[in-house]
């Protein structure tokens, strides 16, 4: 997840609103946050239900096939299964779906199944360290590395379902992902910016990451607010303090990568945006200090004026857009602002109306993962969840937005 080229609160609702108030009159945003309900929009919930149905007729291999996904429509090359990053966006368009009102019931099951499919991955090798591998260990596959920006956001599905269900044993899994995802801090201090998070569990790994390093953070202030246990608190903090110090190009911009030699990797991605979003907008709900909603808010908006230029968002893979989005939704949850939902849905719209094939019902992109569709490119699990993803989330009441995960 470096790059495209690789494959409820602890605050009760009434400090939240008090703070909300007060942190209101000191950002100065556009409008404080209300506390009313609103209908969910039926169009994006009929349009990520479409949009999963077809995901599971084209790309779920069923009971057969372990209850796991292909990694695209074309069966006659590559792997039988999908890599984690796949399954796990597709385990967590089911996850948005049941939070859908009135139809998210109907995905409990789908959703408890496919957060269960986790295990899939799941490996503790003799003689090695135990974490969700890139690919199926043994029997199903041959395995893989244990890539840390995939168990992060596996952590964050556990979270998910957490909130949804307030079964324990989703936020133990959640945690237990932390422990492996934060194995990626990089204690060398004779590096350019000592610290950071690792991509790669593996001895040859040279590059450090402001997506895993974000969303490691992410996980770690979703473990506080859960847990009140104020280890994950500093490691959230730390992790958004090497972030700011060494690979922010600007207020809510992140450089991709920074290598052990020194070399930076220039690249902006929407869900590096997004996660330094999320993280400060879970601390500050998890805290109550009013910092961390100025840092939220001030990276939205700067980061969503850069987005929305040139047609940057549509250039994006969909599945960073994702994640993109639904941080500003997150956010939107404490601190209203319409501009969040209205990124979210043009390019909801435009993507339903220029990339979508109607016969299949599925949807193309180029092979970053974004752009004009390329209708002769098989159709790719990834971009069907993420598509789902943003469907789903801007079907929900608004005041299920919190649970965004």
């Amino acid at each position: 997840m470096l790059s495209s080229t690789r494959k409820r609160s602890v605050l009760g609702a009434q400090t939240i609103t008090a703070a909300l108030v007060l942190a209101g009159l000191t950002v100065g945003t556009p409008q404080a946050a209300s506390a009313a309900t609103t209908d969910a929009d039926d169009v994006w919930q009929q349009r990520a239900s479409a949009t999963y149905d077809a995901m599971q007729d084209h790309l779920y291999t069923g009971a057969a096939g372990h209850g796991l996904y292909r990694e695209n429509t074309d069966t006659t090359v590559g792997n039988p299964y999908s890599y984690l990053w796949e399954y796990r966006e597709a385990t967590q368009a089911a996850l948005d779906l049941q939070g859908i009102a009135d139809v998210g019931p109907a995905y409990r099951n789908a959703a408890a199944a496919r957060v269960a499919g986790f295990e899939h991955y799941f490996a503790d090798p003799t003689g090695h360290r135990p974490g969700y591998e890139s690919y199926l260990p043994a029997p199903l596959g041959t395995g893989g590395d244990v890539y840390y920006d995939d168990n992060a956001v596996v952590g964050l599905s556990f979270v998910s379902e957490y909130r949804a269900t307030e079964d324990p044993a989703y936020l133990d899994r959640a945690r237990a992902a932390f422990d492996v995802a934060v194995r990626s801090w990089n204690t060398d201090t004779t590096l350019a910016c000592p610290g950071g998070s690792d991509w790669i569990d593996r001895a040859d790994n040279t590059t450090r990451g402001a997506n895993v390093t974000g969303l490691t953070a992410q996980l770690a202030a979703h473990l506080y607010e859960q847990t009140d246990d104020a280890s994950y608190l500093t490691w959230s903090t730390r992790l958004v303090d090497w972030n700011n110090r060494c690979l922010r190009q600007s207020l809510g911009l992140y450089e991709n990568s920074l290598s052990d030699d020194g070399t930076v990797d220039h690249t902006l991605w929407t869900y590096n945006s997004g996660a330094m979003i999320g993280t400060a907008t879970i601390l500050y709900r998890a805290t109550g200090d009013a910092k961390y909603l100025r840092q939220a808010s001030s990276a939205a908006r700067a980061s969503l004026r850069y987005w929305k230029a040139d047609d940057r968002l549509q250039q994006q893979p969909a599945v960073f857009n994702a994640f993109y989005f639904k941080d500003l939704l997150l956010l939107d949850s404490v601190q209203h602002d319409p501009a969040y939902r209205a990124a979210a849905e043009a390019w909801a719209t435009t993507t339903w109306r220029d990339n979508r094939d109607a016969d299949t019902g599925l949807f193309h992109f180029q092979p970053s993962g974004g752009g004009d569709p390329d209708w002769d490119r098989p159709a790719a699990t990834l971009d069907q969840a993420a598509v789902i993803q943003v469907f789903a989330v801007l079907g929900w009441p608004t005041d299920r937005l919190d649970d965004v995960a």
